[in-house]
């Protein structure tokens, strides 16, 4: 791909590294109350979706890390979990027209777990180094839609008064980044920089000038875009 996106990578490592920083001052503060540690994949089940910049982020190291065969194997198994994620997604919409509140359905989701397409048989995560922001704050006191939420493995108790990172303000300034990104490579999809969808998705999309609405003849817009 001609676009030379390192500009918004840069951008967006330095909101990986603000993320790192913050969870290691709240472990700092609460040793005994956050419970990460080597072997924990608790988090790894968790579902969640990424804007566009992130998804660029993982889909480039991972197109960067692993070739030839030990990819193609390594799609398939990211291909069935997305299938189960779109199930899930399906899912969603019709309880939505069936008049379930999204309230209803976040709890109901927070019980479903999916095992992240990364994790691998010894339970660590294959491209760590380059995990979301979502997976770097897991296990600290977060906030999303007012809400507080902890890790129901880590010594938390709900109520109580800790430091609690707002995932909202870092989702704005992630959408943001993404629609910068999007309006600067003058792609013709005036909703490119508000796309989310799960990592896995994001792993199997192969993210050319056709996709990103670059190219120089008219396409239509990419289904996951219209979703």
């Amino acid at each position: 791909m001609s676009i030379d996106f390192n500009p918004y990578f840069k951008e967006y490592e330095a909101l990986l590294d603000l993320a790192d920083k913050t969870f290691e001052k709240i472990r700092e503060q609460y040793p005994d109350l956050v419970k990460c540690r080597l072997g924990c994949a608790d988090c790894c089940y968790a579902l969640f979706d990424l804007p566009l910049i992130e998804a660029l982020y993982v889909n480039y190291h991972f197109n960067d890390t692993f070739k030839g065969g030990d990819k193609n194997a390594y799609l398939e198994s990211v291909n069935r979990i997305d299938r189960k994620i779109h199930q899930l997604k399906r899912k969603v919409v019709k309880d939505l027209e069936g008049g379930k509140t999204e309230e209803e359905i976040l709890n109901e989701l927070s019980g479903v777990r999916v095992r992240c397409p990364l994790l691998n048989a010894q339970d660590r995560c294959d491209l760590y180094a380059f995990r979301p922001i979502t997976c770097r704050l897991y296990g600290i006191p977060t906030s999303i839609g007012g809400k507080g939420r902890t890790c129901g493995l880590s010594g938390f108790k709900a109520g109580e008064p800790y430091q609690t990172v707002n995932i909202d303000v870092i989702q704005q300034k992630l959408l943001r980044l993404s629609e910068r990104l999007a309006r600067d490579i003058g792609s013709k999809y005036v909703r490119l920089g508000e796309l989310l969808v799960p990592l896995s998705m994001a792993l199997l999309t192969d993210y050319d000038e056709t996709y990103l609405g670059v190219a120089g003849d008219e396409q239509a817009v990419p289904s996951s875009q219209t979703e």
